[in-house]
């Protein structure tokens, strides 16, 4: 199967001098639920970054390696980064709905993206909502402030947003660390329906999270790849130390 993501010799080294990722390979398959792991500073938010590029904010920065997205070099110079971030959409570990209503957060970027169309634009909205698990919340108040929803469900909000343009890559980074276990139950179950039809990278709130929900696991350690594997290789029979010593609770 030809990899939906393939990162091949990746490094990034921040203005400062501090390299955050060294010699990264990696393949994530298509439709997959694809989850970075490993302790603070480990490179897993940097290396989601660069996959829709938000990594070019940084000025100064030095990258060596590229990273595919079927079989097309994202850096190449005639890429449409605007277009890239609509095919390989983020959310973040912070929710951040847009002034205005729910309704014109979901239809926001399909507005700007040339939709116009009512119809199209309810059924758009509803679709990305039912996949977000917030559907039966707020269809009867989709006029209300986006501002007035709870924690958890602006997280989801967030995550319909990303849906409403149905992008190919779902990166999403630490979604869940701020939400109570209700919410974050939600969103968890929403991932398992998301992955069939779209690939999911995932930077986790917690170990026990990765064990949940990954069907493969990347375990970084200062910028570096250490160990890749479904959650019974990493978690029951992982092959470096390293590994195990993280899973285990004896460091991160």
């Amino acid at each position: 199967m030809t990899a939906k993501l393939s990162i091949q010799n990746l490094s990034f080294t921040y203005p400062d001098g501090a390299q955050a990722l060294k010699d990264i390979e990696l393949n994530i398959q298509p439709r997959e639920l694809f989850v970075l792991m490993g302790p603070s500073r480990s490179g897993k938010t940097t290396l989601l970054r660069l996959m829709n590029r938000l990594s070019d904010l940084v000025e100064g920065h030095k990258r060596e390696g590229t990273i595919l997205i079927d079989g097309q070099d994202i850096f190449a110079p005639e890429v449409d980064v605007f277009a890239l971030r609509r095919r390989v959409s983020m959310v973040f570990a912070l929710p951040t709905p847009l002034p205005g209503s729910i309704y014109d957060n979901l239809t926001y970027g399909l507005k700007m993206a040339g939709m116009r169309t009512p119809s199209l634009l309810d059924e758009r909205v509803e679709r990305s909502l039912r996949q977000a698990a917030l559907w039966n919340e707020v269809k009867d108040r989709l006029g209300d402030s986006a501002f007035a929803l709870s924690g958890g469900q602006k997280q989801r909000l967030c995550l319909a947003r990303s849906l409403a343009l149905e992008p190919e890559v779902i990166l999403l980074d630490n979604p869940t660390s701020g939400l109570d276990p209700i919410s974050t139950s939600l969103v968890e179950e929403s991932l398992f329906e998301l992955k069939q039809q779209y690939t999911v990278v995932m930077v986790p709130h917690s170990v026990q999270q990765a064990a949940r929900v990954a069907d493969r696991i990347a375990f970084m350690l200062d910028g570096n790849v250490i160990e890749v594997g479904d959650e019974s290789q990493i978690f029951v029979y992982p092959n470096d130390k390293r590994t195990e010593d993280y899973v285990t609770g004896r460091f991160g």
